[in-house]
């Protein structure tokens, strides 16, 4: 009979769960943050556990100190975020009584669980923060020893450490997002991106795919970071999804030369209203977003070609008012509406950014009052735990039959050998 969930799994459980609600994200992640605080407390508390033990749950044999776990009892913290519910862990059988030092005299009056977290995974994760951080929350009698901390610590690294190492070779991607965040994190600098990639699979379901630091969002960090994971044997996938930024796309048209790239249409819907006066900003913006929206063509040539034809219809119509936001569609026509050629099922997903975005925007707004983060390390970390968890909520796209024929078909075209040969020869061959 397999052993009971402990606490801290049924924590997780409840996690995971609410990433696969249909709730907003906003209100996912504020729950989350919530649980998160329990998470990390509860760990903490059975780390000592086992700490005083010397051994893990359900582990028989020599025991290094006399005594057994018998339960939990329910244990009532309050906290700025509201009360928090643990789980203690009750002993039996012990020669000396346990006596926890991260629950000290007074916690249930003070914010010890953020200045945990807080600690934990936005300040670096570090052995040393974190006992600073109990240390003023709690006072130093109450301060957890350096093993339980470590304990705890190396287990959220050793996670982080193995995803962003990990074997890509069984992702196979239709779709690949690429965006980043700039966040204050080396002494000294002004803030610098965090560079992301994640995707669609070939079953239709989201993945986050890598993560790294950047000096900038130029052209060479973009291509190390791209090169890396195909590196580790990320596929070339049919469409690539990005801003304007030359470093990026330049980026993408190195690593990968076969894939058709889209232009985000909410960051270039931002650039051409930047070029529009205020008072005529909200009438232009709809014009903008009728030249895409309700395409009733058929996917490829045919939905290309309307979408060409009303964006023209925009230019008669604002040309002589507005010319400079007329050139910045028009210039970039091709890339705005190469979405048109793929599953019309997909086209609300994949002219976008947006989901990335949005996700961005919260973990910027968490760590907001902190204003730098002391070290690229803790920046990621803090980056990639709010990815992680919200990429499990993270809806991905139907695959219909009509759908994967049509992907079928692009994807003979585009990484066809005699594609790739051709894409290799134009690389080579001096320009006239």
């Amino acid at each position: 009979m397999p052993p009971r969930l402990s606490a801290v799994e049924r924590i997780r459980a409840e996690i995971d769960q609410l990433f696969a609600s249909e709730q907003d994200l906003g209100q996912v992640l504020e729950q989350v943050a919530c649980l998160s605080v329990r998470l990390v407390m509860q760990a903490a508390l059975e780390a000592e556990v086992t700490e005083f033990l010397g051994r893990e749950r359900y582990v028989r044999g020599e025991r290094e100190r006399a005594g057994y776990r018998n339960g939990h009892a329910e244990l009532h913290v309050k906290t700025t975020a509201g009360p928090v519910v643990l789980e203690r862990p009750k002993l039996r059988g012990t020669t000396e009584p346990f006596a926890s030092r991260l629950l000290g005299k007074g916690v249930s009056r003070t914010n010890a669980l953020e200045a945990l977290v807080l600690s934990g995974f936005v300040r670096g994760l570090s052995v040393r923060d974190v006992e600073a951080a109990l240390a003023e929350a709690l006072g130093p009698e109450a301060a957890l020893s350096k093993s339980t901390v470590s304990r705890v610590c190396e287990a959220i690294k050793t996670e982080f450490d193995a995803w962003k190492t990990r074997d890509l070779t069984g992702i196979e991607l239709e779709y690949l997002f690429c965006d980043g965040s700039h966040f204050r994190m080396h002494p000294g600098a002004r803030a610098e991106p965090v560079l992301c990639a994640w995707g669609i699979t070939t079953q239709g379901a989201p993945v986050l795919v890598g993560l790294a630091p950047g000096s900038d969002e130029g052209y060479d960090p973009w291509a190390g970071f791209l090169g890396e994971l195909v590196g580790r044997g990320l596929r070339p996938p049919l469409l690539v999804i990005t801003d304007g930024a030359a470093g990026l796309v330049g980026a993408v048209e190195l690593v990968f030369p076969t894939s058709r790239r889209q232009r985000c249409l909410v960051h270039r819907a931002r650039n051409l209203l930047a070029r529009v006066p205020k008072h005529a900003q909200p009438e232009v913006k709809a014009a903008f977003w009728a030249i895409f929206d309700d395409i009733d063509a058929e996917p490829g040539e045919a939905a290309v070609a309307q979408a060409r034809q009303r964006a023209h219809a925009f230019a008669d119509r604002y040309d002589k008012r507005y010319p400079a936001a007329v050139a910045c569609l028009l210039e970039t026509l091709p890339e705005l509406t190469c979405f048109l050629r793929f599953p019309r099922e997909h086209w609300a997903r994949i002219r976008h950014t947006n989901l990335i975005e949005r996700t961005f925007g919260e973990t910027r707004r968490r760590v907001k009052v902190i204003g730098r983060l002391p070290g690229e390390r803790s920046c990621l970390s803090l980056v990639w735990a709010v990815l992680d968890r919200a990429s499990r909520g993270w809806r991905g796209v139907v695959m219909t039959p009509a759908g994967v024929r049509l992907l079928q078909e692009l994807r003979r075209q585009l990484h066809h050998p005699s594609r790739l040969q051709e894409v290799v020869d134009q690389a080579v061959t001096p320009a006239a």
